[in-house]
């Protein structure tokens, strides 16, 4: 099955080391355009399991246990953004693949 990208946003809507929320068939996803990264860009779902709450998107961004992560900004909960791994519990939040493709930033869709 071939991979389907959605263009979700310009770059330029993006704030660098920092997330955006955006709405992406029907779900809110944090997008983080992270330059230092191999990635550049990253999507993972917005929903904090542990708050409860849409919020991941406003955490903070660091490089942490060889991992780019956002700090949820509630209890501060580490997740990885290339896996939805939270580094603290044994949870996960969904998380997508992304890609920064000229001035385009896609998320793949299914």
């Amino acid at each position: 099955m071939t991979m389907q990208w959605k263009l979700v946003c310009k770059q330029s809507d993006l704030v660098v080391d920092a997330g955006v929320a955006a709405m992406v068939n029907g779900e809110q996803i944090a997008l983080f355009y992270v330059p230092e990264s191999e990635n550049k860009v990253f999507a993972i779902g917005n929903w904090d399991p542990i708050g409860k709450a849409n919020v991941l998107s406003r955490g903070l961004v660091a490089h942490l246990q060889d991992e780019w992560v956002v700090a949820s900004p509630l209890y501060k909960q580490h997740f990885v953004l290339s896996s939805g791994r939270c580094l603290e519990e044994d949870i996960n939040v969904p998380h997508w693949s992304a890609k920064l493709e000229g001035d385009g930033i896609y998320v793949a869709c299914n």
